[in-house]
């Protein structure tokens, strides 16, 4: 190890959770800096040369790395412009914006962290929460009537009722099938789903797993298995619950969007690339739906002059909007757990001990 302390930078820990458990440390041993504000990614059309450089400046100087999961990117051509990192430390089991290969290549360990106290919640549990939250806010206008009242106003527009409604479902996961359940049981909604491989067997099968029954006394499927062009022509909820990749990034476009209600709500609490955000805000700036409730988007955090914190929305025929910044995972026990299981790696590290959570 280096023979003067060792040099560690804990991005993006934008509650400060991470402080207590890192400034416990020996400080003859180990010499931590804060860094709450996060830059434009690396890796990002729009980011350019000066703003990587002013990045690398940031992080060249240390040998350990925190970071929160799929926040900073760190991709191949960033870790080979980081010859002093020995270490990367990131939350949960996986982290999307990490080049696991790359990090291989240069013989950098790289270890997640998880909840074990709380097993399941970040993966289910707390998105969950959220994202029936974000629907029920945008049916029922909280955050706009909340705002009227604390103005001096009063009643905005009506609520909508989702009793009996269509809840439609673009992924039919794990977090698909837990927001459906509840939607189901509830609010007495009706589940249709889509996403490019489910099939109506497959969706039966969830149905049962999920404890209900395959059908109802109507002969109607507890989960039924429609088009992409069905379940955007009659959703009264369209969810987004898909895993992002290559395959699925800009999945969700116009020409879905074109097809929905204009008494629909669109809600995405799974990852911004999943859809085309120009289309999105477009559709919205027309008012052609009746809301949509985001918590993720193409680049986080949104950038000042971003067009979802520029525009009117709900005013002049635009749509609503409700936008959280991606909170589905952002509990404080989870993190504590997260950031604990940090600093233990670190120091088994410094030991030369195996590491817990090992990501390669």
């Amino acid at each position: 190890m280096a023979s003067g302390p060792i040099k560690i930078a804990v991005l993006d820990d934008y509650q400060g959770i991470s402080e207590p458990k890192y400034q416990r440390l020996d400080p003859s041993k180990y010499e931590v800096s804060f860094f709450k504000d996060t830059l434009p990614p690396f890796n990002h059309s729009d980011t350019t040369q000066d703003v990587k450089d002013k990045l690398v400046a940031r992080l060249e100087p240390f040998t350990v790395i925190s970071t929160m999961r799929e926040r900073t990117p760190f991709p191949k051509d960033l870790i080979a412009r980081l010859p002093n990192l020995k270490l990367l430390l990131t939350t949960g089991n996986r982290n999307l914006g990490l080049d696991l290969e790359a990090f291989k290549e240069r013989g950098i360990p790289v270890a997640g962290a998880v909840d074990r106290a709380h097993a399941g919640s970040v993966g289910s549990i707390s998105t969950t929460e959220h994202c029936v939250a974000m629907i029920l806010a945008a049916a029922r206008n909280i955050a706009q009537d909340d705002f009227s009242v604390k103005a001096g106003g009063w009643q905005t527009v009506p609520a909508v009722c989702l009793r009996g409604k269509i809840f439609g479902t673009v992924g039919l996961g794990r977090l698909g099938i837990a927001v459906a359940k509840i939607m189901y049981l509830a609010f007495g909604m009706r589940i249709i789903a889509w996403s490019s491989n489910l099939t109506q067997d497959a969706a039966d099968e969830k149905a049962r797993a999920a404890g209900f029954p395959v059908e109802n006394e109507h002969g109607e499927k507890t989960f039924k298995v429609v088009s992409k062009e069905e379940l955007f022509k009659t959703a009264d909820v369209v969810s987004i619950h898909l895993v992002l990749s290559d395959r699925s990034r800009g999945s969700i476009a116009a020409a879905d969007l074109a097809l929905m209600k204009p008494s629909a709500i669109f809600v995405n609490t799974s990852r911004g690339p999943l859809v085309v955000e120009k289309d999105l805000q477009d559709a919205l700036e027309q008012g052609k739906i009746r809301a949509a409730a985001l918590d993720v988007f193409e680049r986080e955090p949104l950038p000042l002059d971003s067009r979802w914190r520029t525009t009117k929305w709900g005013q002049d025929g635009r749509s609503r909007v409700l936008l959280t910044p991606h909170m589905g995972y952002v509990e404080e026990a989870t993190l504590d757990a997260w950031y604990e299981e940090q600093v233990s790696n670190l120091v088994r590290w410094e030991k030369n001990e195996g590491l817990t959570t090992p990501l390669y």
